[in-house]
């Protein structure tokens, strides 16, 4: 009969010093672990689980090359969209504070409010590393920052979409006045571009994923030697 075995995990000393988290003590994934143990951890509680269930991160061997480039590039891919959805909202904010009356309450709906402050919390989580900090070793599982962050970028993206929609119905006459911004034509070409954007980065990281070497220079001797270790103990 066949029987699977779930991979081990590691402490956070047992792994090389680019992988490990601020507070995050325990649950660690073998850095050399296989394809199969890859899929196998996804369904074994480890200190990520959570965070593969929720989204999926293909430019990992990045990581391991340029961890600090990676992490600028996160960064980016959450800072860029939320700075470009929210510049229509910012000009209609620096408008009202150009006026003599005050309009804040017109400008800015409940969701709007909400929308921001998980924005700020997302960001404030994202670089604190609170609560793990605070407490290494208790938060390695559930509740460690990464965890939270993606609660309030979660909640974040509802408020906006409810923000948007209570902007539509507040300007709906105004907007139907507007000519169309796009002609059909514009926005397949708008569409085309968007994916062609997608098709070109996904490119980009499967060649770099293909042109890595089979074994990182990084990943070799980080580990410490089972025997190694056991004659310590």
């Amino acid at each position: 009969m066949l029987s699977l075995k779930l991979p081990q995990l590691l402490q956070v000393h047992q792994v090389p010093r680019v992988f490990w988290e601020d507070g995050i003590v325990s649950g660690y994934r073998r850095p050399t672990s296989s394809a199969l143990d890859c899929v196998l951890s996804s369904f074994q509680m480890t200190n990520e689980t959570v965070n593969i269930w929720t989204h999926f991160l293909p430019t990992w061997f990045l990581e391991l090359e340029s961890p600090r480039l990676c992490k600028v590039l996160r960064t980016t891919a959450f800072a860029h969209p939320f700075l470009f959805d929210n510049l229509p909202l910012f000009y209609r904010l620096g408008l009202c504070w150009g006026r003599a009356h005050h309009c804040g309450q017109e400008a800015l709906s409940p969701s709007h409010s909400y929308h921001l402050l998980c924005a700020l919390l997302t960001a404030f989580l994202f670089t604190s590393h609170l609560p793990e900090r605070l407490a290494p070793g208790r938060f390695d599982y559930i509740g460690h920052s990464h965890q939270l962050f993606h609660i309030c970028a979660v909640l974040g993206t509802h408020f906006q979409l409810e923000a948007v929609l209570a902007d539509m119905g507040t300007r709906r006459t105004w907007l139907a006045a507007l000519p169309p911004a796009l002609s059909l034509g514009g926005m397949a070409a708008t569409l085309g571009l968007a994916v062609a954007g997608n098709l070109l980065i996904i490119a980009s990281f499967t060649a770099a994923l293909l042109r890595a070497p089979s074994s990182c220079p990084l990943l070799q001797g980080c580990l410490p030697e089972e025997g190694t270790r056991d004659k310590q103990q």
